[in-house]
């Protein structure tokens, strides 16, 4: 499966950057807001939920590449239909407080019955934190060989930060970029860092191996469009400060 030009661009300069409104966030005026803001502050793609009249909304607002996230297979198809450019299984941190988890088996599972519908779509998958590190990364490892085009990792509702500031920051990030160090040693495919990254952490999420970072919360749950779209191009900008080489343990 190839990558969509704009995105296979972006993930070899190690530049990727995904905003997300939020796998349940259904409000259209929540999702619109934070697609301009992401179009009008030079991200890479935007990831909303997976739902057809959000994807036309969508394509309305931004000519760049949608990407649909749910749970369960079925919900995909009109989304896809509607025009989504690429599918995310996940992000799971919404489902954590309900206690909801979601174990490697199911993931896997999810994983082939999504590409056994949809053989020909670029097809991200999450990660969950919940799991250790060395389940994760031989999950990771099992879901390329079942598809991934496209490995998150997650993290940021784990962490309990103790600082304030860029100090808390860093701790907010932790699980995701640890993750994101050992995944991407051991796949092939692009590494997508994502869940409690801000603009201090995008740079070491591409430091640590990730092609990209994905963005939630510090993006969608802010009341203004400016801001909104301050926040995405500080990240930009972020991005644009790292060195390509990545760290060595």
């Amino acid at each position: 499966m190839s990558l969509h030009p704009t995105l296979k661009r972006a993930f070899e300069l190690k530049r990727a950057l995904k905003v997300i409104s939020g796998l349940t966030n259904f409000d259209p005026h929540s999702v619109a807001r934070t697609v301009k803001a992401a179009d009008k502050g030079g991200a890479t793609f935007v990831d909303i939920a997976a739902d057809a009249d959000l994807v036309r909304l969508a394509k309305k607002l931004t000519n760049l590449p949608i990407c649909v996230s749910a749970v369960e297979a079925e919900k995909f198809l009109p989304a896809v239909a509607a025009g989504a450019d690429l599918i995310e299984i996940g992000n799971f941190d919404a489902f954590y407080a309900q206690g909801r988890r979601f174990e490697a088996e199911e993931v896997m599972q999810l994983t082939q019955k999504t590409r056994s519908l949809f053989p020909d779509i670029t097809l991200s998958v999450t990660v969950p934190h919940i799991l250790a590190l060395d389940e994760q990364v031989q999950l990771a490892e099992e879901l390329v060989k079942l598809g991934a085009d496209i490995i998150q990792t997650e993290g940021g509702s784990s962490s309990k930060p103790v600082h304030p500031g860029t100090l808390g920051l860093i701790e907010k990030a932790a699980p995701t970029l640890a993750a994101a160090y050992e995944i991407s040693r051991a796949v092939s495919v692009p590494v997508l860092c994502a869940s409690g990254i801000s603009n201090v952490t995008a740079p070491m999420a591409i430091a640590v191996g990730a092609a990209g970072v994905g963005v939630g919360s510090a993006i969608n749950r802010l009341d203004s469009e400016i801001a909104a779209i301050a926040a995405v191009r500080s990240l930009v900008e972020a991005l644009a400060t790292v060195s390509l080489n990545p760290v060595r343990a």
